[in-house]
């Protein structure tokens, strides 16, 4: 899933029951193995996205997608707040037909649904081939709470976050 900066995503869905694990990455472009510094300049077209593994006996598909809409801005094409550029496209990598079918419906009823002010732009693709980030960008907010960008837009975002799914967090 794309959805802005991986480090907020990572962050966020890290804290939800039925998610086993979460990892940074780039998805989505023509240069493989890209590096942070690459797939930032926006040129070889990969977006930012976090790789999620989860147990569906806890959390479904739908749900994992359900929240993923709430918690980035799905109607702004190629851009979340100040971060700009295709590396920051809101974008799901259906890893089956089935996960593409389920995230058709979901995208469907979000919309159909109307909680955003304005048509959902997230684009729905196949899989493709995912490249982890470089290992300083894994639970970069959980290490670098204190880092300007982890101060100024991750950590409202992970209060908020908490406040909305406080039921739906993990036990610690």
């Amino acid at each position: 899933l794309g959805g802005a900066c991986f480090w907020c995503l990572e962050a966020l869905f890290r804290d939800l029951e039925g998610v086993t694990h979460v990892e940074s990455g780039y998805a989505g472009g023509h240069v493989a193995d890209p590096s942070y510094a690459a797939a930032c300049r926006g040129r070889t077209g990969h977006a930012e996205v976090v790789d999620i593994t989860f147990d569906p006996q806890k959390l479904s598909y739908a749900d994992l997608l359900r929240v993923f809409f709430t918690i980035h801005d799905p109607t702004t094409r190629d851009r979340q707040g100040n971060d700009v550029g295709t590396q920051y496209r809101s974008v799901i990598f259906a890893q089956s037909p089935e996960q593409r079918a389920t995230a058709q419906a979901v995208i469907d009823e979000v919309g159909a649904q109307q909680i955003w002010p304005a048509p959902l732009v997230t684009q729905l693709e196949d899989a493709a081939p995912y490249y982890g980030a470089e290992r300083y960008h894994q639970e970069y907010f959980e290490r670098n709470p204190n880092q300007p960008y982890c101060m100024a837009v991750v950590a409202p975002k992970v209060v908020k976050f908490r406040k909305q799914y406080a039921d739906r967090l993990k036990r610690r």
